[in-house]
């Protein structure tokens, strides 16, 4: 069983890992520059580590996954009106861009979420977990009247993350969030009915 210190200290050099990649990539990012910005030693890093580079990149994966989530949970779990979506897709845009490269996103898309296969399984999940709440949230924006009735809820979730991605891409590429906010709003406005009722 880990100790609370212990499981500050693996935290810790998580958070480190995190942002080195953040400002300096993967490949760049050495076990040296983690432990000195988190303060431990190589012996400490191997004993939350045993396995090194490709376990904490892993724990790296899964924590900007985490972020994700975090940062979007509280909108996808309530995704059921046109207000409901316009809301999701401005922290979206807005996280990215105030974020840029540093974002979650931008981080498990261009940089450690394709490291490795077990990196790449998480970074899956992550896109499994995240697709399949649009998808709750495109079904019951359906039964509100408010979304086609006749668009495939799974493919419509699948079309909307991947806007979401390509969006990102072209931001880490060129520094404007311009694309990702078009990708969104060409996939809402594809999805949510204009005509819809109001809501009494």
């Amino acid at each position: 069983m880990a100790t609370a210190k212990g499981a500050a200290t693996r935290r810790r050099i998580v958070e480190a890992a995190a942002a080195e990649i953040r400002e300096r990539g993967t490949l760049a990012t050495t076990l040296d520059d983690v432990c000195r910005r988190s303060g431990t030693g190589k012996s400490q890093l191997f004993h939350y580590f045993p396995r090194g580079r490709e376990q904490l990149l892993l724990a790296v994966t899964e924590l900007e996954a985490g972020r994700v989530f975090d940062d979007q949970g509280p909108y996808l779990d309530g995704l059921d009106s046109r207000a409901a979506w316009a809301d999701w897709r401005d922290t979206v845009v807005r996280t990215c861009r105030d974020r840029g490269p540093h974002c979650p996103l931008g981080v498990l898309i261009a940089d450690v979420g394709r490291y490795g296969p077990a990196a790449q399984t998480v970074t899956a999940q992550l896109v499994r977990r995240w697709q399949a709440a649009i998808r709750v949230g495109i079904e019951a924006t359906q039964a509100a009247g408010e979304a086609d009735p006749a668009l495939d809820a799974d493919r419509t979730a699948a079309a909307v993350v991947t806007a979401v991605q390509g969006g990102v891409s072209v931001l880490l590429s060129t520094g404007s969030a311009d694309h990702l906010e078009a990708a969104l709003d060409f996939c809402l406005d594809r999805l949510l009915l204009a005509d819809a009722p109001e809501r009494t």
